[in-house]
C-alpha cells in the first residue's frame, strides 16, 4: 500500500472543503489510497482537459453540468472530439459556460468522418483534398464559436499503390493548403500520429518523427504535432527524449496509460516524471485526457481525479 502524502491528506480533510461522504477512502486500480474529491479550490499545475462523459456519474449528461463539476475538481480545460458535430446552439451554450468558469477549449476533430478508412491525404486525389479543405473552413466557424485554438487532423490510410515518399509529398501539399485556411485566424491544426499495432492498423501517420518532418516541410505556425503519449508509447516509446527533440513542432499533448488506455498509474508510463518534465519546460498548453476510466461509476471517476492529483504534485 502506498501512503498518501501529508499535503494530499491535509487538503482532503480540510474543514469545509469536502463532505464526510466524499472524503471516504477509496481504492484505485493499483491499490493506492484515494481521498477525493480534492479541495475544489485547488487548481492543477498543468492544464489537463477531460472530455464530456468522463464524469457523467457525478455530473449527469448535461455538458454544462459536466463542465461545472470538472471545474470544481480543479480542471481548467476541456476537449471534445465531436464538438463540430454539435448543434450551433449547443456549441454556444458550452462556450458561455466555459467563459463563465474560466476554462479553455482544447482540441476537436476536423475530419473525423473522412480521416479513417481511405487515403484521404496520401493519394493526392483532388476530390478528397477538396472535401478536407471544406471541413477546415467549417472548423474555423466552430473554433470561433467555442473559442478553440487547436484542432485535430487525421491523415488517413496508407496508400499501398504509391511510394511512401510520394504519399508524404501529397500530404504536405494538402496541409499547406489547409494552413492557408487557418493562418489568418490564428488557429492551429495538430497532426495526430496513431499507433497501428493495436488501435489503428493501416494509418499513414504513425510516428512522431514522421509528423515532425511533415510539419517542418509545411513550415506554418498553423501546422503542429499532436503528441498523444498513449499512441507514441506503443509505437516508439522513448517519450521524454522524443518530446525534447520535437518540442518546437509540438502544439498539443494527450494522455493515456498503456496498456489499456486508462488514467495515469494504471499502466507502464511514468506520467509523474513526464508532467514534471513539461513543467520544467514551462509548457503552458493543454494536455487532453484522451482515455477511459479504469473503474466504473462514481468511485472510478474520483480515482481519475486522484490519479492526476498524484501525478501533478511535485
Amino acid at each position: 500500500m502506498v501512503r498518501v502524502s501529508r499535503r494530499t491528506w491535509l487538503r482532503s480533510t480540510a474543514a469545509g472543503c469536502v463532505s464526510a461522504a466524499a472524503a471516504r477512502v477509496l481504492a484505485d486500480p493499483l491499490g493506492f489510497e484515494v481521498r477525493a474529491p480534492i479541495d475544489p479550490r485547488s487548481k492543477f499545475g498543468l492544464k489537463y482537459a477531460p472530455h464530456f462523459g468522463m464524469f457523467r456519474h457525478h455530473a449527469g449528461d448535461d455538458p454544462v453540468k459536466q463542465l461545472e463539476w470538472m471545474n470544481a475538481q480543479g480542471f481548467t480545460a476541456i476537449e471534445d472530439n465531436g464538438m463540430a458535430g454539435r448543434s450551433v446552439d449547443e456549441q454556444k451554450r458550452i462556450a458561455e459556460a466555459m467563459e463563465r468558469l474560466g476554462m479553455e477549449m482544447g482540441v476537436f476533430v476536423v475530419n473525423g468522418s473522412t480521416g479513417f478508412g481511405r487515403p484521404t491525404f496520401t493519394s493526392g486525389d483532388e476530390g478528397q483534398r477538396g472535401e478536407f479543405l471544406e471541413s477546415c473552413k467549417k472548423a474555423v466557424e466552430v473554433a470561433g464559436r467555442v473559442r478553440a485554438r487547436w484542432m485535430t487532423v487525421v491523415l488517413g490510410d496508407y496508400d499501398h499503390r504509391l511510394h511512401p515518399e510520394v504519399q508524404t509529398v501529397n500530404a504536405i501539399e494538402t496541409l499547406k493548403r489547409a494552413a492557408a485556411v487557418f493562418e489568418p485566424h490564428g488557429l492551429v491544426m495538430v497532426l495526430e500520429p496513431l499507433n497501428e499495432l493495436h488501435d489503428h492498423p493501416g494509418q499513414f501517420l504513425t510516428r512522431s518523427t514522421q509528423a515532425y518532418l511533415i510539419c517542418k516541410a509545411v513550415e506554418s505556425p498553423s501546422c503542429k504535432i499532436l503528441f498523444d503519449m498513449y499512441h507514441q508509447q506503443i509505437t516508439e516509446g522513448n517519450l521524454i527524449p522524443n518530446i525534447d527533440r520535437l518540442y518546437d513542432e509540438i502544439g498539443y499533448f494527450q494522455v493515456g496509460d498503456n496498456p489499456g488506455r486508462r488514467e495515469p498509474g494504471t499502466g507502464e508510463v511514468n506520467y509523474r516524471n513526464i508532467f514534471r518534465h513539461l513543467k520544467n519546460k514551462d509548457y503552458a498548453g493543454i494536455l487532453g485526457m484522451e482515455h477511459g476510466n479504469a473503474r466504473d461509476g462514481k468511485e472510478g471517476e474520483l480515482a481519475v481525479v486522484e490519479a492526476y492529483r498524484r501525478c501533478d504534485e511535485q
